[in-house]
């Protein structure tokens, strides 16, 4: 693998922990801006906003650029506000740095997918792809955590100015690392045939199976520090162990689909989805007990990004028509669920099911994307049974 995709995965662990890091923060934001708990959870919802509008609009507008110019730019705008975010007193200031944040987030992680999948084998994107996501995975198990503690020991304003840091020399690696070569992310014809792709039935179903499966996985993190102190009846000490337990299990996932959405991504997706839906039902059901939380955490983690980490693959492979703005179909459809979720989950709470209720959220999206899954499945096979010669 290029040493350059290394480089890309280093940004986007500062990247994962802005988006993740909320998860342990929601409460102390809340108190601290005089704001309710699924009012808090809304920055989630408003980063993943920009994502979902970011990914293909940033893309688009850096069609022509060098790519360690798009890159340089989309992570100097990522760290400038998370230091006005870090020192801003209002929540609608927060809210709108959240979704600035994601918009240069989503440019620069489209961006990436399609550098990254573009210099690797046309069968290695699966390895590429779980790369990347290794940043994320990181920051699952060290930065989210980390920001966590940092939150209970000084603060959630210390978690925004550590992302800041940490993305500094993110920003030094690839000024110093990526080639100032002149060569573009596109290079004739715009956008529209792209764009084209779009109306590829397999694509808008794999894209539609990454909002779901993602808006489950985003629905239940958001909330977990409630669920841990409120419905596990665990210390606020416990919070950023679980997160770093999930993180753990996300990497886990992660290094399974890139070792197997290459070869067999079918039997990955079916298998790992119906674990997933009964792990939430497991999770729901037992979240009032701290052993069974602790294990279920880990393991929905592990099951969450080997099934979502797949489905961004195959959006890649999907895509194929798309090389540039591929990355931002598989971005824009992930952060859907992003948004989607969270908000759902804070419907759940504010209709007073109570912070066990995101879970059981979570699996009825999984629910609905194995639905689909099966549709689809049960479809490809009707065409093969109607086809001359079946």
């Amino acid at each position: 693998m290029p040493f350059f995709v290394y480089l890309l995965g280093l940004a986007v662990f500062a990247m994962g922990t802005s988006e993740f890091m909320l998860s342990g923060l929601v409460p102390g934001v809340a108190q601290d801006l005089g704001v309710t708990i699924p009012e808090a959870g809304r920055l989630t919802s408003a980063f993943a906003v920009g994502m979902i509008v970011g990914a293909p609009l940033m893309a688009i507008l850096s069609l022509r650029w060098p790519r360690r110019r798009a890159l340089l730019a989309f992570l100097a705008v990522f760290l400038l506000v998370h230091v006005l975010g870090a020192v801003t007193t209002s929540f609608d200031v927060l809210l709108l740095t959240r979704v600035v944040g994601a918009l240069a987030n989503a440019g620069f992680l489209a961006v990436a997918l399609s550098a990254a999948t573009g210099l690797v084998a046309p069968d290695a994107k699966g390895r590429a792809t779980a790369v990347l996501l290794g940043g994320v995975t990181a920051a699952c198990v060290v930065g989210v955590p980390a920001g966590a503690l940092l939150g209970q020991v000084w603060g959630w304003r210390s978690a925004f100015w550590a992302v800041a840091l940490v993305s500094a020399p993110a920003f030094a690696a690839i000024l110093r690392s990526v080639p100032a070569s002149p060569a573009v992310v596109s290079r004739e014809g715009g956008a529209r045939p792209e764009l084209g792709a779009l109306r590829d039935r397999r694509l808008l179903v794999t894209l539609l199976l990454g909002a779901l499966v993602n808006g489950a996985t985003f629905c239940a993190y958001t909330y977990l520090a409630p669920i841990v102190t409120d419905v596990a009846g665990m210390g606020t000490a416990w919070v950023p162990a679980v997160l770093a337990l999930f993180g753990l299990g996300s990497f886990a996932g992660v290094t399974v689909a890139g070792r197997v959405a290459d070869v067999r991504p079918a039997r990955l997706l079916v298998l790992g989805g119906a674990a997933l839906l009964a792990g939430w039902v497991v999770f729901a059901l037992t979240a009032g007990s701290p052993v069974a939380t602790v294990v279920l955490v880990l393991v929905q983690g592990t099951l969450a990004f080997a099934v979502g980490s797949t489905l961004i693959s195959q959006v890649l492979y999907a895509a194929s028509g798309a090389p540039t703005l591929g990355g931002a179909f598989a971005t824009a459809a992930f952060n859907v669920g992003a948004a989607l979720g969270p908000w759902l989950g804070g419907l759940a709470i504010g209709a007073g099911y109570g912070f066990r209720s995101p879970l059981w959220v979570s699996a009825l999206l999984v629910a609905l994307a194995l639905a689909v899954l099966v549709r689809r499945q049960d479809g490809m096979n009707s065409q093969a049974a109607d086809s001359p010669g079946s």
